[in-house]
């Protein structure tokens, strides 16, 4: 393990948190998994600590440690220590009250995927104030006015009407906005922040990245981020943890870690990262004799209002088509309509205006849904779900049957075959959007709409699948629509880019030509705020959007 020391030590005082040969073994039907395998760390005030690794490395484990958040069948050993007011806590001892005290006022938690930390039965501003008046002693009207402040301080627009709303009112990025209002409300002395801006869009992650620096400076708040965005890491971290297979084995100063890495794993990580700047773009597909595969003309998706609210127009006047072969990035930020579009041509979402010509069945269409937490049944094993059009197709008579087929597509998309007999809630948030690509591409669709694929993968597995997207893009022919806010994976796998802003594309073209020659006000403001791996000229961009 390399372990640099830093230049200027802070004094033990500083010290929010510490974690002392921390190990977690789980006991499952499978036999144990070491998920962490003797983690030291410290955890300081004032101070953004970054854990980097692949998913299933421990670092989402090793952070859950320090909450208390660790499932029965979980087996811990070593030191979990919170440094609070009332001194020396050892989490690992904790239970009931003395968990509750501790959580969410001295330590609180951003989750991963913000639609199973959201209840869908109550509205996000009962939520708030849940929390609010759990901890502090607030009349119902005083946790409101909190709530409502708190949502227009992480970037919701009309907080004060939104309040009102449930989860399901809100997009992916919205909902992520959401629950980092949920940890910061209690103004907590640490903030555990597990992926939180892999839903936003990089205008507003920019924004979020700022929101969380501005904490950590005005009241001395440790944060630690776990993310695989190497751009996010440049952008907000002081200090680097690599984890690899349960063990930390790199620890340096941000600065120091981008640009000299030590350990061969860190290497590997950091040449994996793709960039905005490359010059490496897929070719452009053959040209083929044949009608789009899809074609749109004046497209207008509008939601009804309900309870007297007027309906929302999520899409208005928008033309493009997508011929066979070809990859048409969609770029915007959260609530642009992105995902709209996609689910519309999957039938998913009824158009309300204009045409959409879709030339794909059922059948040739795949969907690789943007939180794969809430699309695959919990009920069912992994290959159980990955199965399920194959059999519902009558490719196979059951998921028995199609089990072969089910091991060949969990290893093109490097998951092991034996993942089969696992349940979604095993794996990890990276795992399960692996494993909802290879359910995909079962049937060899000739059309793929893929919405946020690479959105929770780790910089090494994402270049692997995107390397994979790939060569089966190419193999097979099918036509993609690609949604994402990560401008430089839309570079790696796009033929053209479509910008969208407010339900209308605003720019559109070959990729080369919109990411480097854009156009319009918003494309540039994209590409600003779009966080570099290298701490140095991330610094001069952040300061350059000031």
């Amino acid at each position: 393990m390399s372990n640099r020391t830093e230049t200027s030590r802070r004094a033990a005082s500083d010290v929010a948190a510490r974690l002392r040969d921390l190990r977690v073994i789980f006991d499952t039907d499978g036999g144990e998994v070491r998920a962490v395998n003797g983690v030291t760390l410290d955890v300081r005030r004032g101070e953004v600590l970054a854990i980097v690794g692949e998913s299933g490395s421990g670092k989402t484990v090793t952070a859950r440690t320090l909450l208390g958040l660790i499932p029965e069948n979980a087996r811990v050993t070593g030191q979990a220590e919170l440094l609070t007011e009332w001194g020396s806590r050892e989490i690992t001892e904790l239970r009931g009250e003395a968990l509750r005290q501790v959580r969410g006022s001295e330590i609180a938690m951003v989750f991963q995927e913000p639609s199973t930390a959201l209840n869908p039965v109550f509205t996000v501003g009962w939520q708030l104030i849940e929390g609010l008046r759990a901890h502090r002693k607030l009349t119902r009207a005083e946790a409101r006015a909190e709530a409502v402040a708190m949502l227009d301080r992480v970037g919701i627009p009309d907080a004060k009407t939104r309040v009102d709303a449930y989860p399901h009112e809100f997009s992916g990025g919205q909902k992520q906005r959401i629950v980092i209002a949920m940890a910061l409300a209690l103004g907590s002395r640490i903030l555990v922040a597990d992926e939180p801006t892999t839903a936003l869009d990089v205008t507003v992650q920019a924004e979020i990245l700022d929101l969380l620096r501005g904490i950590k400076d005005e009241f001395g708040t440790a944060i630690i981020v776990i993310t695989h965005n190497m751009g996010v890491v440049a952008d907000l971290a002081d200090r680097v943890a690599v984890m690899y297979r349960g063990e930390v084995v790199e620890q340096a100063g941000v600065r120091d870690l981008f640009a000299s890495p030590q350990h061969d794993y860190t290497k590997k990580l950091l040449e994996s990262v793709p960039r905005i700047d490359t010059e490496d773009a897929p070719p452009q597909p053959n040209a083929v004799a044949a009608p789009p595969v899809v074609c749109a003309k004046g497209l207008e998706i509008t939601y009804p209002g309900r309870l007297g609210k007027a309906p929302f127009r999520a899409v208005q006047g928008v033309d493009f088509d997508l011929a066979p072969g070809e990859v048409l990035g969609l770029v915007g930020e959260s609530g642009s309509g992105k995902s709209t579009i996609g689910r519309a041509i999957a039938g998913l979402v009824k158009v309300t205006g204009g045409i959409l010509d879709v030339r794909a069945n059922r059948r040739e269409l795949g969907f690789v849904f943007q939180d794969p937490a809430t699309s695959f049944n919990p009920l069912l094993t992994i290959g159980e779900c990955i199965a399920e059009p194959i059999v519902v197709h009558g490719e196979a008579r059951s998921a028995k049957a199609a089990e072969g087929r089910v091991r060949e597509l969990l290893e093109a998309v490097q998951l092991p075959g034996d993942f089969v007999r696992r349940y979604p809630h095993e794996l990890s948030g990276g795992q399960r959007q692996r494993a909802s690509l290879a359910r995909a591409l079962a049937l060899g669709p000739k059309l793929l709409i893929a919405d946020e694929p690479t959105s929770a993968l780790d910089v090494s597995v994402q270049a692997r699948v995107l390397e994979l997207f790939a060569e089966l893009q190419e193999q097979f022919g099918f036509a993609c629509l690609f949604i994402s806010h990560d401008l430089a994976v839309v570079r790696a796998v796009s033929h053209r880019v479509a910008v969208l802003y407010r339900g209308e594309i605003v720019e559109i073209g070959d990729t080369e030509s919109v990411l480097d020659r854009p156009q319009h006000d918003y494309t540039k403001r994209l590409l600003a705020s779009l966080p570099v791996p290298d701490p140095e000229q991330q610094a001069e961009r952040r300061l350059a959007r000031v």
